[in-house]
């Protein structure tokens, strides 16, 4: 695959990102917008013809995209073939190919001594070009089964598992609670990252192919699950893991304190109706800004406050800084966990001249004003000894803040669909089923992502999309 010494004779080269004092001015993507072929015909190169290829393995790519197969036609030059190729196993590669961490480059065998081959960036040029030369286009669907399948949830795992079904021949609506199809990638992932006439255009896409979306319908609530069932063959539960992670501490009633989707969905929101960015109390304008906890999240709360013009932002997270290569017991093929500058921490940097990531704290308690209004935080130093945090005395601090964002990651789904439909939950509060499987403890349910899995990513989402239809495809014809 590739060129056979592409490796030895070319370094990583990564597409780079708007400049940093351009793109905080607006909420367009990130990204250039261009892709360099040439550059990336080369990076194609740099693919090794590797014995076993471990990107495509579960730990590196959880839908087994054929990476090196990809890689090489992109070095041929062959772009159309390579998007076929993508297309097998990808249901959405505009998606992944931006939002994804890219497990697939941590697992790259070159990533043993050598810097990984940017499989994301060649993923997304693939896609984007597909699109660019009209590749991509509705697809005529020759069989209809006359079997009926609901899936309560528009998010990616939703959205995978309508195409494929769709693409089966069964007839699919889709249940959105929100007003706009799309789930998280809709309103869990701000513009910069993923825009969302992205989400639009591929959901227009799955319409023109027979998909019916029906948005402001809360199944559990608005519709029950026994109602829907009276309407379909099989129903599926992609409601994603929703329920936000608390933090007990002080003081926690004060006003100005939020989970950090319901800051990221309101902002989205706002720009999406009106084109203007959040300004009801959730908008950190002139605010002295907290984000508690990290992961994409909490840097999509640092990139957002800082374009709402925040006058300060802080992130407190509770472990160590990680280190700058892998520590003995994070081996290859395993996620590097590793020191990392995301968009959010690098723009945050250029504007208030540092990191704003401070590691190792507790949150103590919030201070509240006389007004009910959140003032600032109490925190002390903790570190882990013996697999305990242990609070480090002497290191009490106080910082100022008028709004905090708590960004901690999340526990389950909401339960009042699982209520509402009767089904069994597993240890955690998730919807009990089996990977591979998905039916859950009452016949003609099904359940697949995060709901099932727990918060984990896109591409995982993906993954359980395809697998649950597989499965309900199953059911269907035996049934």
């Amino acid at each position: 695959m590739g060129k056979a010494t592409g490796f030895l004779e070319l370094d990583r080269q990564v597409e780079s990102y708007r400049e940093v004092d351009i793109r905080i001015n607006d909420y367009d993507e990130i990204f250039s917008g261009t892709h360099n072929l040439d550059q990336l015909q080369e990076q194609g190169s740099r693919c090794m013809d590797c014995g076993v290829p471990f990107c495509q393995s579960t730990t590196g790519c959880p839908i087994d995209n054929l990476i090196p197969e990809w890689n090489d036609l992109v070095y041929n030059n062959e772009w159309q073939e390579a998007l076929e190729r993508l297309e097998k196993t990808n249901n959405f590669p505009e998606f992944t190919g931006r939002v994804c961490p890219a497990p697939c480059e941590g697992a790259c065998v070159l990533g043993l001594n050598n810097p990984a081959v940017t499989i994301k960036n060649i993923e997304l040029a693939i896609v984007d070009k597909g699109f660019e030369e009209g590749w991509i286009k509705t697809r005529l669907i020759e069989y209809r089964s006359g079997k009926n399948v609901a899936i309560v949830g528009s998010g990616p795992a939703g959205l995978a598992a309508a195409d494929e079904l769709n693409q089966m021949g069964h007839s699919v609506k889709v249940y959105e609670r929100s007003d706009r199809i799309g789930g998280l990638l809709m309103y869990g992932i701000p513009n910069m990252k993923l825009g969302k006439d992205v989400v639009d255009r591929r959901v227009k896409l799955l319409e023109s192919e027979g998909i019916e979306f029906i948005t402001n319908i809360d199944v559990g609530k608005d519709l029950t699950t026994k109602e829907l069932k009276e309407t379909c063959d099989a129903v599926i539960f992609t409601t994603g893991a929703t329920q936000a992670r608390e933090l007990p501490a002080e003081n926690r009633d004060a006003k100005g304190i939020y989970p950090a989707m319901d800051f990221l969905t309101s902002n989205t929101k706002s720009l999406l109706d009106s084109g203007q960015p959040d300004q009801s109390d959730l908008s950190a304008k002139g605010k002295n800004v907290i984000v508690i906890g990290g992961g994409d999240t909490g840097t999509d709360c640092i990139g957002t406050s800082l374009r709402q013009g925040a006058k300060s932002i802080i992130n407190f997270e509770l472990m160590s800084r990680p280190p700058e290569g892998r520590s003995d017991n994070n081996p290859w093929p395993e996620w590097p966990v590793i020191y990392r500058v995301d968009y959010g921490h690098e723009e945050s940097s250029q504007v208030f001249g540092e990191d704003p990531r401070h590691y190792q704290l507790l949150t103590k308690a919030f201070i509240k004003g006389t007004d009910g209004n959140v003032k600032g935080i109490k925190t002390v130093n903790v570190d882990l000894i013996e697999g305990k945090l242990t609070e480090i005395e002497g290191t009490e601090k106080t910082w100022d803040a008028e709004l905090v964002l708590l960004s901690m990651g999340f526990v389950s789904p909401e339960h009042y669909l699982s209520d509402d439909s009767e089904i069994e939950l597993d240890q955690r509060g998730n919807y009990q089923s089996e990977h591979g499987d998905y039916r859950t403890s009452k016949e003609g349910i099904f359940s697949a992502g995060d709901c099932r899995r727990g918060q984990s990513l896109v591409v995982w989402a993906i993954n359980e999309g395809r697998g649950v239809a597989s499965s309900v495809n199953n059911f269907l014809a035996n049934s």
